[in-house]
């Protein structure tokens, strides 16, 4: 643990935000497998532009835990160290996929990106002017959830106004 450097933190216990971060680290590895199963199962019409989404999003997630990680090692934390505990300590929870088709997969993802929005908009508030270098690691993070979601309501959106054209069409 870098003792001067977290002597920077002001206003914040550092306990806290040990634990806050490892709420965030569960949600990571549990978005990364989310989007991992989801570009396996996934079926339907434009499934290859979700396969390709969902899995940048899953690589963009692994990512995302590496970087929580490092910050709870630097405060002198520990990471969760068992898979068990990220369903105890998750925010956003975990979604089992149970309709295969992409609009579902598309709308749980976006659920999932939401919470993550919500839960780094409130670390964000949390850490600004008292631990710049948390705050500079859930801003980064913050930026690719808003970018995930913005993507994944985009490919949706194409999607079922193609689905909506089709049908049309067809009467």
């Amino acid at each position: 643990m870098a003792k001067f450097g977290n002597s920077i933190i002001k206003g914040l216990e550092i306990s806290e935000i040990i634990t806050i971060l490892n709420r965030a680290y569960a949600d990571e590895w549990l978005a990364y497998y989310q989007y991992f199963i989801e570009a396996k199962v996934v079926k339907g019409i434009m499934k290859d532009a979700a396969i390709a989404e969902l899995t940048q999003h899953a690589a963009d997630e692994l990512r995302h835990a590496n970087m929580v990680a490092d910050r709870i090692l630097q405060l002198g934390g520990t990471p969760l160290l068992n898979p068990k505990d990220w369903f105890t300590h998750t925010n956003c929870g975990y979604e089992e996929p149970t309709h295969f088709d992409v609009v579902n997969i598309l709308q749980d993802s976006i659920k999932g990106e939401q919470c993550a929005i919500s839960i780094y908009s409130t670390l964000v508030d949390m850490t600004r002017d008292k631990d710049i270098v948390t705050y500079d690691i859930v801003s980064q993070i913050l930026a690719d959830e808003v970018e995930h979601e913005e993507d994944l309501q985009a490919l949706h959106d194409d999607i079922t106004e193609f689905i909506t054209d089709l049908k049309k069409s067809l009467n």
